[in-house]
């Protein structure tokens, strides 16, 4: 490759991360406003206002924010337990277990990630209602322990369709069961498409404000996205600076996560699907 062509390649790609990381760097120069200076066209403050994080961290009355973190880091954790397990055996059975139209469920199973959120929304609060779960987050964790997430299912059995079948033969001719086949010698060897499964899990609960608005009623039980839309009430002024600060620290978790599992992330996006 000439030196212009890999100049070429390298503006291009500095540009495009600019455009990419502009947004945050407005969320977090927008944190450290005052509200006289939110209008202003400059990206960071002239002075900056730390204060911001403590009154955004306090800025709900009677609570704090490190109870809606809590309740999003528990909702969160359980959905990524309850996926990873259902999502790897129900993987498991469909790419090992040969049943009779095996193939045709396993279409059924992908035709669901064509379906609208919207369609299924009504069935499914009528069916909590009926279970008196409103009000809990039940509903938005229980189904994650039923593969209720057919893009994990697929994931994983894509990598599980990978691993050579002669380690399941070598396995039993050991003496080892099915179940211990799938825990102890496929679903180790998956641990990036797992990983790459936890990753998107908990990123997508962890910001799906449309179910915990739906399910969670009361306010010592919300969520940190749910938090932040208190801070836009109608009858008070919006306190602008304290809630970008909230919103740096709700995007930092998934922004860790990242950083310290793309290793991972990477590897299970990439060779997915590749025998």
């Amino acid at each position: 490759m000439s030196h212009t062509k890999l100049w070429t390649k390298y503006i291009v790609l500095i540009a495009g991360s600019i455009v990419m990381i502009y947004p945050i760097l407005w969320l977090f120069g927008s944190s450290v406003k005052s509200n006289t200076e939110m209008n202003s066209t400059s990206l960071f403050p002239s002075h900056f206002e730390w204060k911001n994080f403590l009154d955004g961290w306090t800025a709900i009355p009677g609570f704090t924010f490190g109870q809606f973190f809590l309740n999003s880091f528990l909702i969160a954790g359980l959905s990524v337990v309850g996926t990873v397990l259902s999502s790897a055996l129900v993987a498991y059975g469909f790419a090992r277990i040969k049943f009779p139209l095996r193939n045709f469920w396993f279409a059924i199973l992908m035709i669901t990630l064509m379906l609208p959120t919207q369609v299924t929304l009504v069935p499914q609060y009528i069916l909590f209602k009926n279970f008196d779960w409103i009000g809990t987050a039940l509903p938005i964790i229980v189904p994650h322990f039923l593969a209720v997430g057919p893009f994990y299912v697929f994931l994983i059995n894509q990598f599980v369709r990978g691993i050579p079948n002669d380690l399941d033969e070598s396995a039993k001719i050991d003496g080892c069961s099915q179940l211990g086949i799938a825990f102890r010698i496929v679903l180790p060897l998956c641990m990036p498409a797992i990983i790459t499964s936890a990753l998107f899990c908990f990123i997508w609960t962890w910001d799906d404000f449309l179910a915990q608005m739906l399910y969670l009623t009361d306010t010592a039980k919300y969520t940190v996205p749910l938090a932040l839309r208190l801070f836009l009430d109608n009858s008070s002024a919006v306190t602008w600076g304290p809630m970008y600060a909230m919103s740096v620290l709700s995007i930092l978790p998934c922004f860790l996560l990242f950083m310290f599992s793309q290793k991972y992330f990477v590897e299970g996006i990439a060779t997915t699907g590749i025998k």
